[in-house]
């Protein structure tokens, strides 16, 4: 089974998981970088405020996603793009929070995906002080990107994952969740 796969990472207006601002989406096929999509999102009422901090990490400010797509209209594109891909996420707890608490605020069922997290993998392929995205690009020598721009995170959080993969020796998402323990968890 070939390394197949599509890096998730989410920006949000504010500290509720239900407040999607922009979201970068990476597909990996055969285990190389094939295809992307990014868009800014209206995040969905009554979750649509932003707050300070947030801006301040991100830098996406309300007047950025005027005209943006709304929730509904991004999620049924982003599922579009997933298909029946398993998604990765750099901390997936946090990303498939904001997918299922957001789907939820609109009453949108979510399909039965695949999930993985490159956090998790990553601790226990790398020897580091930090396993945060950046850190761990760094360490895989990916150091010209973004941080905190959504297609640029889970662009690295991609090429994490396909480095982890060629440093376990493995060609499959199942068998990199088996060589570092990780369980691929159902949306």
């Amino acid at each position: 089974m070939p390394l197949n796969f599509v890096a998730i990472d989410f920006e949000t207006a504010n500290s509720n998981s239900a407040s999607p601002c922009a979201v970068g989406l990476v597909r990996v096929s055969d285990g190389k970088i094939v295809d992307t999509l990014a868009t800014l999102i209206q995040p969905p009422y009554p979750y649509d405020y932003f707050e300070p901090m947030n801006i301040k990490v991100h830098g996406i400010n309300p007047g950025d996603v005027v005209g943006a797509p709304t929730w509904s209209q991004a999620l049924e594109t982003m599922l579009t793009f997933i298909g029946s891909d398993d998604l990765i996420a750099h901390n997936a707890g946090f990303d498939m929070g904001v997918l299922r608490k957001s789907a939820l605020e609109i009453e949108t069922p979510l399909p039965s995906l695949r999930y993985a997290c490159s956090l998790l993998m990553a601790r226990k392929t790398y020897n580091l002080e930090s396993y945060r995205l950046n850190a761990v690009a760094y360490a895989i020598g990916h150091e010209e990107f973004d941080h905190h721009d959504a297609l640029a995170d889970s662009d690295a959080c991609a090429r994490i994952v396909i480095h982890m993969a060629k440093r376990h020796g493995v060609e499959s998402l199942d068998d990199l969740a088996a060589a570092t323990g990780h369980t691929i968890k159902v949306l």
